[in-house]
Parts: structure tokens; sequence; C-alpha cells
């Protein structure tokens, strides 16, 4: 708990940060086709950072790192850390060469509507400049993990959490500073994608030189230790990254529909990302190097616990995260982002998406705490069919959903999104079985009252911001002093009523103390 409190606290200020940075980005581009245009070539890097840097790799170096410290001491980690180093940063370094030479065919694989026939030529044209700037961002943020990952297995939380910071920052100066300086403006948001990536490892740096921990790299790929990241991370490239995978594809099926659709999307997909963040993630980061640790010292009770303890903890928060962006989805999103070039219209289909995502937020957040089940043990083959389900359900799902919608109603980008809620429920449920039928995990008791007051707790929640709503209906015509008040009152009257209705029916910090 308290290492989760210090990352949830620290991605929170990110994330906040984050909100301002997008507030910023809306006014400067509203959803047009530079908007679109950005928001792909950022979201390229991005994907690709989260596939190996934050998914695949981390899942695998973790449990190897906790391997070789539980039974070979600091001399074996650091070894280990510098043939990490080396390899990692050499194929980086391939990597980004290739795709800023490529750039074209890359943006045409992610954009593909944009390139085929020709139909986007200008908007393909500024997303292509714009990745030839932001690409060299994933080689500088995977090493970036690649730190942070070191340091989160020696419980040092606090640092990796705080990074993040500095991409809203240094964007934010972008925006606001150095737009005047280029034409179109939104280029100069792609200069700032690359200087955070160079701002956030040089920040890393000192933290890992203070621990004694700073590799030098070595390229050794023989190195068992080396050898046996690179098996487990061939899989968990599609176990730890479905989600990712899907919102990719998410990305790739809008730029067949009308502009503007990346744009609301990426917005959606922004709101849910903040509870997904602050808390989803920050527990699976901080249970991941301690189900290493247990299973690596044989201790299966504990590893159940941890398993329990965090299903309880992110259903705790992610149930309410739902309900509330499910009801507040306009009134928010206009709070935050209805100004300059940003339209009411805009907002209104944003919301039409983040309503379809809250379906998905818990299977969101419980992929996060399961998946630690499998890597920590070392076994990312089951994840990896896991996943490929999953891939193969959002198809399926999107044909059945994006078609209609788009055809009748124009909210084909809503359709997206519910194919990406549906395809989240399937990979949880498929990993939550996997571990109940491996005789991993099984239930400790409580879950049937624990849910009870959750129920209790989100219908009284709903109930009152409902009622607010009703009194505050005309949230595009206020001002941004009346919407922030406003807005502040709904979140603290939600999270007042849930609060105490939960202590109400017996709910008590306890129960989620450690058992054992």
């Amino acid at each position: 708990m308290r290492g989760t409190s210090v990352v949830g606290g620290a991605t929170l200020l990110s994330r906040i940060m984050g909100l301002a940075r997008d507030v910023v980005f809306a006014r400067l581009t509203g959803a047009g086709d530079a908007a679109d245009a950005f928001f792909v070539a950022f979201k390229i890097p991005n994907f690709f950072r989260r596939l190996f840097a934050e998914g695949a790799f981390s899942q695998a170096f973790v449990p190897v790192l906790a391997e070789y410290r539980q039974n070979g001491g600091l001399a074996a980690v650091k070894e280990l850390n510098d043939r990490v180093a080396g390899a990692l940063g050499g194929t980086l370094l391939l990597v980004t060469l290739f795709g800023v030479l490529c750039a074209p065919l890359v943006t045409g694989i992610f954009a593909f509507g944009w390139w085929w026939g020709g139909n986007e030529p200008q908007k393909f044209a500024m997303a292509t400049d714009m990745l030839r700037i932001t690409f060299p961002y994933l080689m500088l943020i995977s090493l970036t993990g690649f730190a942070g990952a070191i340091l989160n297995s020696f419980d040092r939380f606090a640092i990796p959490a705080l990074t993040p910071i500095f991409l809203n920052l240094v964007l934010i100066g972008a925006a606001t500073v150095a737009a005047g300086w280029f034409e179109p403006a939104v280029m100069s948001l792609a200069w700032g994608v690359l200087v955070a990536g160079m701002v956030q490892l040089l920040f890393q740096i000192p933290f890992l030189v203070r621990e004694g921990l700073l590799p030098r790299p070595r390229w050794d790929w023989q190195h068992p230790g080396v050898r046996k990241i690179l098996r487990l991370m061939a899989p968990a490239i599609f176990g730890v990254s479905v989600t990712q995978i899907s919102l990719v594809l998410d990305t790739v099926l809008a730029s067949f529909l009308p502009t503007g659709s990346v744009t609301w999307l990426y917005f959606s997909d922004r709101l849910t990302e903040l509870p997904l963040g602050v808390f989803g993630v920050a527990v699976a980061t901080v249970i991941l190097p301690n189900l290493s640790r247990q299973h690596a010292g044989g201790d299966p009770k504990r590893f159940r616990h941890t398993i329990d303890w965090a299903l309880r903890s992110v259903t705790l928060i992610a149930l309410p995260a739902a309900v509330a962006l499910f009801v507040l989805a306009e009134p928010l999103l206009t709070s935050l982002f209805e100004y300059g070039n940003m339209t009411s219209r805009d907002m209104q289909m944003a919301a039409w998406s983040l309503r379809a995502y809250t379906f998905g937020l818990l299977a969101f957040m419980l992929i996060k705490v399961l998946a630690p089940g499998y890597f920590a043990r070392q076994d990312t083959t089951t994840p990896v069919r896991f996943g490929l389900i999953a891939i193969a359900s959002k198809m399926v799902l999107s044909l059945l959903f994006v078609v209609p919608l788009h055809m009748y109603f124009q909210l084909g980008h809503m359709g997206l999104a519910m194919a990406t809620a549906g395809q989240a429920a399937i990979n949880a449920w498929l990993l939550y079985r996997g571990l109940r039928q491996g005789g991993v995990y099984a239930p400790e008791a409580g879950w049937r009252s624990f849910l009870t007051r959750l129920l209790l707790a989100n219908l009284a929640m709903a109930a009152v911001l409902l009622a607010v709503l009703h009194y505050w209906p005309s949230w595009h015509d206020w001002p941004w002093w009346q919407r922030a008040w406003r807005m502040s009152a709904l979140v603290a009257a939600g999270g007042a009523t849930y609060g105490l209705v939960l202590l109400a029916s017996g709910l008590r910090p306890r129960h989620f103390r450690a058992t054992s």
C-alpha cells in the first residue's frame, strides 16, 4: 500500500499536468487535420514504447532481475544490467533509424485511411513530417523505462513515477512559447516530444548513480540473463500489450472515419487513462517485483494474497471511476477542453466514445494486475494465447459496432471504443480464469460483502451526480471559471457520497491490510 501510494501520488501529479497539457493542445489545435496528424505522429512512438519498454521488456526484465538479485547479489545484478543496456540500446538505435528513414511507410501502416487512394494527402504528409521528429522519442523514453525498471526493482518507486511530469511540462512550454516559431504551429509539439524524451532520461541518471546502479553498456547477446529476457519478451509483446495494440487498431480504423475521429478518441482515451494510470498502473508497478520475489522465494500463500489485494484495490477505484466518467462525460470534457479551436460538437462526439470506454475501464485495470500473476512466474506463453483471442475478438466487434454506428448515426468512433471495451473484458476474463484453473489464485473470503458495499456506494454516487446535473444543464454556455467550480463541486459531492456510503456499510481500511 505504501508503494502504491507513492506511485499513485506521483502519477496523479503527472496526470494533472497531462490534463493541463491537453487543455493547451485543445486550444492550439482544435480537432482538425493538424490535430489528427500530430496525435498519430505522437501515438506511434508511444505505442512502441508501451509495447516494448513498459510492456514486454519490463515484464520480462523485472522477474529476471529479481531472480539474479535473490541468487547472485548486487554484483550479478550489475553485470545483467550492463549486458541488457548494451543489447537494448543497440536495438533501439537500429529501430529508431528505420522509423526516421521509413517514416512514410510507418505512417501509412498506422493511418492507412489517409494513404489509401490519396484521399488525405495533406494530412498524411504532415503526419509523416512530424513522425520523423517524434520517432527518436521511442529510443529515449525506452531507455528511461529501462532505468525506471531498475529503480522499481529496488523499491525506488517515486522517481520513475515522477518522470512523466517532464513530458507534460516540456509540451506545455512548446505549445505556449514555441508555437509562434513554427508554421504550422503544431510542429512545435513534435519538437517538444523529442526534447521531452531527452529531459526524462537525463532526470533519472543521477538517481541510478546514487544507488550505484548506472549501467555501463556491454554488447553481449550470449549472456544467459539477456537470452532469458529475450525468450520471455517475444510472447510477452502480445500478452501485456493487447490494450495498446487495440488502441492502435482504433487509430487505423479511425483514419477511415470523418476528420476529428482520431482527436475525439484521443481526448476520451486520455480521461479513461487517468484512473488507469493513477491507480491501475501504480498497483501493477508495485506488485510485479513483489510477486517476482515471492515466486523466487517459494511463497505461494503470499503470492495469492498479493493478487487478491490488488484485485480488491483496483475494483474499489475502477467502479466509481467508470460510473462518474459515464455520468459526467460531456460536462467533464467541456470543462477541460472546450476552448479556443475546440467546439461543443467536438465535445459531444468525444463524450460518446468516453461513455463507451467506461464499460471497459474495470477490465483495463484488472488486466494490469492479473498479467503480473503470469509474468512474475516467468510464464509469458499463456497471456499470448489470451491476447491473440482478444485481438481476434476486437476485429469482430469492430465490424459489428463501427459499420452500423457510422452509417446510421455518424458515430463510428464510438463503435471503436465499444469494441475496445469488449476486447478488454474478454482478455481480463481469460487471464482471471487461467489463474484460477492453474491453482495460482483463489479468491479470499469477503468478496460478496465487498461487492455489495461497492454496488450501494456507486448507486448512491450516481444518484447524487444525476440530481446535481438536472439543475446544472448548460455547461457549454458558462465561462471557464464557472465550469471549474461547478465541476469541482460535483467531484467533491460524488467522492464524499461514495466514501461515506462505504464507511456506513462497514468497509474499513483494515480490510486492505495483509493477513499473512
